[in-house]
């Protein structure tokens, strides 16, 4: 087993600077991975799972905090409609230039699988791959159930509370970002479909048979939409955050599809 060596920084994107981390493993260079959180997430909340990410596929793993949450700089402003694709076109690409990643592995969380598959879409000639964990692809009604559940649950002060552990004072921005966009009537006709077509790519999109927040028909649209090679897997007795649930066999299955990429 090789040493993971951790590593933090933050750099300059427009409008602030981000949070990172690397976990390099030490070993010959492969494209390196980099994690793309979900909407309440950050750095720290994936825990030791990029750690041995790391370890499982010998390959040196990023992940950033995006402007607004956990490390990096706050924001004031709600973000807008478009915010997924703006991550792909604007804060994405200056994370990526600052870091020197030519070519890179994306592992998306839920609204960051999403923003991976949009980001492969704007840069094919760099992304090599893409894995999407509980990805949305499109807004159902459970997604909004589970949502509504969500923001209810919030107006706990102890639930509350751990959610300002990992963002600190942006904490309110972070819960009312996540719900002011998706709950709006005005986001209800968002879908990845415009995207998807732009993917060339090898995909492998992972979703919970109890995922709280979408059905299976979002890697079904994922992988039916992207003009790579792709595949889903249906993970049993899940929900939305596979990485932590089943995090052996998500080790398991990420392995086995990069081995020949």
């Amino acid at each position: 087993m090789s040493t993971i060596q951790v590593r933090d920084a933050f750099v300059e994107v427009p409008g602030g600077q981000v949070f990172v981390r690397q976990w390099a493993t030490g070993q010959p260079p492969k494209a390196p991975l980099v994690l793309l959180h979900d909407s309440l997430g950050s750095v720290e909340l994936w825990r030791e799972f990029p750690a041995a990410l790391a370890q499982a596929t010998g390959r040196t793993v990023w992940a950033y905090d995006r402007l607004g949450f956990g490390r990096s700089s706050p924001r004031t402003e709600p973000p807008s409609l478009g915010f997924i694709l703006e991550e792909a076109q604007t804060y994405f690409p200056a994370v990526a230039a600052k870091l020197e990643l030519d070519q890179y592995i994306l592992f998306g969380h839920s609204v960051g699988g999403a923003m991976a598959l949009c980001i492969a879409a704007h840069q094919p000639g760099r992304c090599q791959a893409v894995i999407t964990e509980a990805a949305q692809a499109f807004v159902e009604e459970r997604t909004l159930e589970g949502i509504r559940a969500a923001q209810q649950g919030f107006q706990d002060p102890a639930q509350f509370a751990r959610l300002t552990r990992w963002h600190g004072e942006k904490a309110r921005w972070v819960l009312e970002a996540w719900t002011g966009v998706w709950l709006s009537p005005a986001f209800r006709g968002w879908s990845l479909e415009p995207r998807l077509k732009g993917v060339h790519c090898p995909v492998l999109a992972l979703h919970g048979d109890r995922d709280e927040y979408g059905s299976t028909a979002f890697p079904k649209r994922i992988v039916d939409g992207v003009q790579g090679p792709a595949r889903m897997k249906v993970l049993h007795d899940c929900g939305h955050v596979p990485h932590r649930e089943k995090e052996p066999l998500v080790l398991g299955l990420v392995e086995d599809f990069l081995r020949n990429i």
